[in-house]
C-alpha cells in the first residue's frame, strides 16, 4: 500500500489510531487469530481470552516503528496466517470456538470474521484525512 510516511502518522479520524497503529492492530489481530485457528484445528475446539486491543497496540509501540517495517511485518504475518488456514482440515472448520465471554462460533466463522475485520481496517487506512 502506498501511503506517505507523514500520513502513516496521522489518525484516520479525530481521536482514533494513526494508520501505523491500525496496521499494528492488524498484526495483533493476526497473532491472536493464528493461536485460535491453530488450536481449534489441532484440538477440535478453542476457548481463550478476548484481545485487549488498546493495551496490545500501546505495548508494541507501533507508532514508533517505520511504515515500511510495519507493512513488511504485516505481509509476512498474513502469509503465515494464510498458510495456516490453507492447512486446516475441512472437518475442523466446524470446530467450536469461544473467545472470552462471547457465544461459541465455528472456526469457519472466526476465519470469515477475521477477513471482514481486515477489510474494514484496510478501508480506514485509505480514508481521506479529515479537514481540520
Amino acid at each position: 500500500m502506498r501511503l506517505p510516511p507523514a500520513l502513516a502518522n496521522t489518525p484516520w479520524r479525530e481521536g482514533g489510531w494513526t494508520r501505523k497503529e491500525i496496521v499494528g492492530h492488524l498484526l495483533d489481530s493476526a497473532a491472536n487469530n493464528r493461536q485460535r485457528f491453530v488450536r481449534a484445528a489441532a484440538d477440535g475446539a478453542y476457548a481463550g481470552p478476548q484481545y485487549a486491543q488498546d493495551a496490545w497496540v500501546a505495548a508494541h509501540g507501533y507508532a514508533s516503528q517505520t511504515w515500511e517495517t510495519l507493512l513488511d511485518w504485516w505481509k509476512v504475518e498474513h502469509e503465515i496466517l494464510a498458510a495456516v488456514v490453507d492447512h486446516i482440515p475441512a472437518e475442523r472448520l466446524d470446530a467450536s470456538c469461544t473467545v472470552g465471554d462471547d457465544e461459541p462460533v465455528s472456526l469457519r466463522f472466526l476465519i470469515e470474521d477475521y477477513i471482514s475485520h481486515q477489510r474494514w481496517h484496510l478501508e480506514q487506512l485509505k480514508a481521506p484525512v479529515a479537514a481540520t
